[in-house]
């Protein structure tokens, strides 16, 4: 355990420019903290304890703002920068070097049972605000994009993007160029991007929801 620590220590100080000294990063680091109490935590919880590592993790929920429960499994070098709100599931495995922003959920779809969280690979980076759902495995060398959700398996070395995530680039070459649409919003066309976009999903989501509870509204009126 002290030999992973000591990883986790060394992977903050290598993918930080913030970072200044180890002094900092072990009193100023939730997300090393949080790291610390799940190394404990997930010892005790392979000796078929339960309760106690529950205790260490909300504890550590409470101080931090960093959720990962006891039998998730972590590799060496995981870095969680700033990291309130990141939730990791019970089932969740995660390989070596993986970096995790804030907000990220590795969570299940509350439908399965057994193994329901997701499998990440190694050199991992998961973008701020992003959702991995279910028991899907990603691969090795890939980025996901802050605010994207994804629900299927995604291949090595590629970037995913998106709601629902997509991926746009793999092995390093775009999978096709940025391209203009036209999308009918309100009965005016607009051009978009063809490149996935959560901010601009969520909002023809949102005016999709006015328009079909308008329509209903209108319906009862009538």
């Amino acid at each position: 355990m002290f030999r992973q620590v000591k990883q986790d220590i060394q992977a903050i100080s290598e993918r930080d420019p913030a970072a200044k000294s180890i002094v900092e990063i072990i009193f100023c680091y939730p997300g090393l903290h949080a790291l610390i109490a799940h190394r404990f935590a997930h010892y005790l919880f392979k000796k078929k304890m339960v309760l106690l590592p529950r205790l260490i993790s909300q504890t550590s929920r409470f101080f931090t703002g960093i959720e990962i429960h006891p039998g998730a499994k972590i590799g060496q070098g995981l870095f969680i920068d700033h990291g309130m709100g990141v939730v990791i599931g019970e089932t969740a495995e995660i390989g070596n070097n993986v970096t995790i922003y804030q907000g990220v959920t590795l969570g299940g779809t509350g439908k399965e049972k057994g193994k329901r969280h997701p499998t990440i690979g190694n050199n991992v980076f998961i973008g701020s605000g992003a959702k991995i759902l279910g028991s899907v495995k990603i691969g090795d060398n890939v980025k996901i994009g802050a605010g994207s959700v994804v629900t299927k398996p995604v291949p090595g070395n590629t970037t995913v993007v998106g709601i629902p995530g997509k991926v746009v680039v793999q092995h390093g070459v775009p999978m096709k160029e940025l391209q203009l649409r036209t999308k009918n919003i309100c009965n005016k066309e607009i051009r978009v991007e063809e490149m996935p976009d959560p901010d601009q999903e969520t909002l023809l989501y949102l005016v999709r929801r006015v328009e079909m509870l308008e329509k209903k509204l209108a319906e009862k009126e009538s």
